[in-house]
């Protein structure tokens, strides 16, 4: 990742919009506006520096940290994002000020006797957040780790430790990983930001779950969304008016697909961005929204963008300029590109780039977006505009002990000395040892391991057979202690049960595109392997030359020993064959 001048020195192109300092070893921007004055103090770490076991631990420092406030008419909150935490504030100078340093004292001494009712609080608003539309995008495309971590509930609120909150506040939350931004026209007498000192965290680098792009993956009804991630650039947040103009345009005004069209371009680190477009759409109209959105994005790479698309969008980014007390109005973000290392521009400057944009730059925007995308159609699969389908099935699988599900006879669960793998009619779900990101534990034996690349495998002692206490015993020793996350009891009425077997019904293709284990939501894959169409043509070759064998040689002395040698490698052979088609391994040891 590129590498950026982070100190306040990177902020001398602004002598005359903004002024800046530092307060206690944290660079502190501040520009003037009438009126009450605004705080922001941000620190460098977000849901993406954790872990899965540990999710939740940066939103747990900053519950903390604000505690000590209570109720009070000041306006003041916290908020955690991906990459960064802010504790911001609007009020009169006395109360800035307290707020700040109330902030910082939290944060030298958070209140550990608070720990397990804010954890609790956590898992509450979790829980009446639910799910939107875009929640699974990052899961797709960056696994259960890094910036795939908003996809996943806070883990770390059940089992976090107060050492390790402590210890996350004392290296995270220093004066080196902030900067401070004021509204004011100066810095406020009595603040005392005294926090401990540290380093300054380059953002995460990202991972990938998605080994070939564009990409499509099956989502819910009545909602589509495409992300992608983009080089930082002026003209990619032209591009982003642009297709949100054109997507509103074509679904909703022309086509009348969709009441809501619309695109958002959003900073991910210092050098990429986060492009997202969503449109929704009934059920009836599905089909024609999606084969809409394809047309809009193959128009803008072909370059088919009128001019007055390209001026209605810069038009709206340089009314950004055209609000007094302007340095004011830019302090978060120069505070923010400051902390993550992104290069600041002056208004001069970023309006020359603006004014710079040509139809062929948004072309190459649209490339590079479509390239790198991933999108979320509500109804058939996207093969026909050239995307590929998302991985919804593992490469393979391990080698270990069969335990076939006690609901459907074509399940089957192997727990071996590598991993976990669930051999379903559509394809492997495998999750490694040494690829685990989190195994979750029930008191009943129950275990859920989730791979680093996002796929999942429940093991339900109650669902499969034979899955006894040893065989738990191999889950626990194998995965590293660090990724274990233990749940509490349940309930007995929600330990899962056998359903009882009906009939099969006939099988149609869309029985294989429906929901499995893991984090893959849709499609099939065949489980044909080169191996298993070897060993089944051995199988059917043998007979023939074992017949021939014993016709030829029916008068030797030798010949029965030989025939009981033949029947037994047909024997194997076909049990290789059942095997690789179930599992895609040739034996399963005891």
């Amino acid at each position: 990742m590129t590498t950026h001048d982070t100190s306040a020195t990177a902020l001398g192109v602004l002598d005359g919009i903004v002024r800046h300092t530092t307060v206690h070893g944290i660079p502190a921007l501040f520009a003037p506006r009438p009126g009450e004055i605004t705080a922001g103090l941000v620190f460098r770490v977000g849901h993406a520096d954790e872990t899965l076991p540990t999710s939740g631990i940066t939103h747990l420092v900053e519950h903390l940290a604000l505690y000590h406030l209570g109720l009070s008419d000041l306006h003041y909150n916290g908020a955690t994002a991906s990459t960064y935490t802010l504790f911001h504030v609007t009020g009169a100078e006395d109360e800035v000020v307290t707020y700040l340093n109330s902030v910082c004292a939290a944060l030298r001494d958070l209140p550990m006797d608070r720990l397990e009712t804010e954890k609790e609080i956590l898992r509450t608003e979790a829980g009446s957040r639910g799910q939107g539309a875009l929640s699974q995008m990052p899961l797709w495309r960056y696994g259960a780790q890094g910036y795939g971590l908003s996809s996943y509930e806070e883990h770390g609120t059940r089992t976090l430790t107060s050492d390790q909150v402590r210890h996350w506040a004392e290296t995270r939350f220093t004066r080196d990983n902030a900067v401070l931004f004021l509204i004011a026209d100066r810095v406020p007498d009595g603040l005392d930001l005294s926090l401990p000192a540290g380093r300054r965290f380059p953002t995460p680098a990202p991972s990938s779950a998605l080994p070939v792009t564009p990409a499509y993956l099956r989502g819910e009804d009545g909602h589509l969304v495409f992300t992608s991630v983009l080089r930082r650039s002026t003209a990619a947040s032209v591009f982003a008016e642009v297709l949100g103009r054109a997507l509103f345009q074509d679904l909703r005004q022309k086509g009348g697909y969709s009441y809501s069209a619309e695109a958002d371009y959003s900073p991910r680190d210092a050098d990429f961005a986060t492009l997202t477009a969503y449109a929704d759409a009934l059920p009836q109209k599905q089909d024609a929204a999606v084969g809409g959105f394809v047309d809009v994005f193959a128009r803008l790479r072909a370059g088919r963008i009128e001019q007055a698309e390209l001026n209605s969008a810069r038009g709206k980014l340089l009314k950004r300029y055209d609000v007094p007390d302007l340095g004011a109005a830019l302090l978060p973000s120069y505070a923010l590109s400051l902390l993550v290392g992104h290069p600041i521009m002056t208004p001069e400057q970023h309006r020359a780039e603006l004014e710079a944009v040509g139809v062929a730059d948004l072309r190459e925007v649209a490339r590079e977006a479509w390239d790198g995308g991933l999108l979320q159609v509500p109804s058939r699969g996207a093969d026909w505009a050239g995307l590929t389908p998302a991985p919804q099935f593992s490469p393979s699988g391990v080698s270990g002990t069969l335990h076939p599900s006690l609901e459907d006879d074509d399940v089957t669960l192997i727990i071996g000395e590598a991993g976990v793998t669930l051999s379903t009619p559509g394809g492997l779900v495998t999750v490694r040892y040494d690829g685990c990101a989190a195994m979750t534990t029930r008191p009943d034996g129950a275990r859920c391991l989730t791979g680093l690349d996002g796929f999942r495998v429940a093991v339900e002692p109650t669902l499969y057979g034979d899955v006894t206490a040893e065989r738990i015993a191999v889950l626990d020793k194998a995965v590293p202690a660090a990724a274990v996350v233990p749940l509490p009891a349940r309930p007995a009425e929600e330990i899962p049960q056998p359903r009882e077997r009906t009939a099969p019904a006939p099988r149609t293709p869309a029985d294989d595109s429906q929901q499995t284990e893991g984090r893959r939501a849709s499609g099939s894959s065949g489980r044909v392997s080169g191996h298993f169409v070897f060993v089944t043509a051995l199988a059917t070759l043998w007979p023939v030359l074992l017949v021939a064998l014993l016709v030829n040689g029916i008068h030797e002395p030798a010949i029965g020993i030989a025939a009981i040698a033949g029947f037994a490698l047909e024997f194997w052979l076909l049990h290789a064959a059942r095997n690789l088609y179930r599992t895609g391994q040739p034996t399963t040891p005891q």
